[in-house]
């Protein structure tokens, strides 16, 4: 099989013919229609996560189809669509696991980081970890909705009941987050990077109530913010724009040191929670939601061999919504 793969972390990725690998029994093999390019595939490829083992094949926002089944009771039939998220596997025996809440393992597996991922024409995926699609889904417009549209939408659960909700970092998360937002009635205040007025009009595009530089203060106080940037200092900045017992949600999975800041800004029970990874239930839950049919995400289509330069362009900032590999 053709894959993308990571030999060297912080240097390009390498186009290589590799071996397929056999299957287990609770596995199957996925010929992949689309895998998303995620910030956090940056983040392996640049080495700002731990533990990064090369060589490796990133991506884990994966559309395919199933070629093979590795035993009798996978129920995932041949030819069925599925995607293959970033949680690819958890122990199910920790406290964290019994609990229900598994993305939280202390043992777990990632697709395109501790597992091979879907820079490739086929991945092998714990066939239990797998959502089901509808068949008529688009792959390349779904396959962002595998991890940017799961984890904004953990993010959103994590906010509450919030009507005005700030959005820090207006990329692949927060595109789709804004249309699920909107369905629900809540207002949403979109932050940009300074001056970035295409990113702040692509926000107004998709129904944002308003939307302005990260340096700059909302038009109203706001009930809640989502961080979905890497940039530490934007804690702060979001700890100013919510009223009195407001909410900060982090959604990335790295993000810079955050730095000092006054006591005023968390007093009054402001509150700040990160958001890590993702359940199977969260993936149930968010394909039912009677919106999804009705989300688009905004994408931009790479051949698989142009991997590094959707990696760049969405480093640069260069990208409105997502970079899809198709291969």
């Amino acid at each position: 099989m053709r894959a993308m793969v990571l030999e060297t972390v912080a240097l390009p990725l390498v186009l290589k013919e590799v071996a397929t690998p056999s299957l287990l029994p609770d596995e199957v093999l996925v010929r992949v229609e689309a895998c998303g390019v995620c910030r956090t595939d940056l983040h392996v490829v640049d080495g700002e996560l731990p533990h990064v083992n090369p060589p490796l094949i990133p991506g884990h926002e994966i559309v395919g189809t199933v070629e093979a089944i590795g035993g009798r009771d996978v129920k995932h039939a041949l030819g069925a669509r599925v995607g293959v998220p970033w949680l690819g596997g958890t122990c199910g025996g920790c406290r964290y696991c019994r609990a229900g809440r598994e993305n939280l393992c202390d043992d777990p597996e990632f697709t395109g980081y501790t597992r091979p991922g879907g820079y490739a024409s086929h991945v092998v995926a714990r066939a239990d970890y797998c959502v089901r699609l509808r068949r008529d889904a688009d792959p390349v417009a779904t396959a962002p909705l595998l991890c940017a549209g799961l984890i904004g939408w953990r993010c959103l659960e994590r906010a509450g009941d919030a009507r005005r909700i700030g959005l820090y970092g207006f990329g692949a998360a927060a595109h789709i987050i804004t249309q699920v937002a909107n369905r629900r009635q809540r207002e949403v205040f979109a932050f940009t990077r300074p001056g970035d007025a295409r990113a702040q009009s692509f926000a107004l595009s998709l129904g944002a109530a308003w939307a302005g530089g990260s340096d700059m203060d909302p038009p109203e106080p706001l009930d809640a913010a989502i961080i979905f940037a890497p940039v530490g200092a934007l804690v702060p900045a979001a700890l100013k724009a919510v009223h009195k017992g407001g909410r900060v949600v982090c959604g990335g999975i790295h993000m810079s040191d955050v730095p000092a800041f006054p006591y005023r800004l968390l007093w009054e029970e402001r509150e700040i929670v990160s958001v890590a990874n993702l359940t199977r239930a969260d993936a149930r839950a968010f394909f039912a939601d009677e919106s999804f049919p009705d989300i688009r995400a905004t994408t931009t289509r790479y051949p698989l061999e142009r991997a590094n330069d959707a990696l760049a362009d969405l480093r640069e900032g260069r990208l409105q919504g997502t970079a899809v590999l198709v291969p």
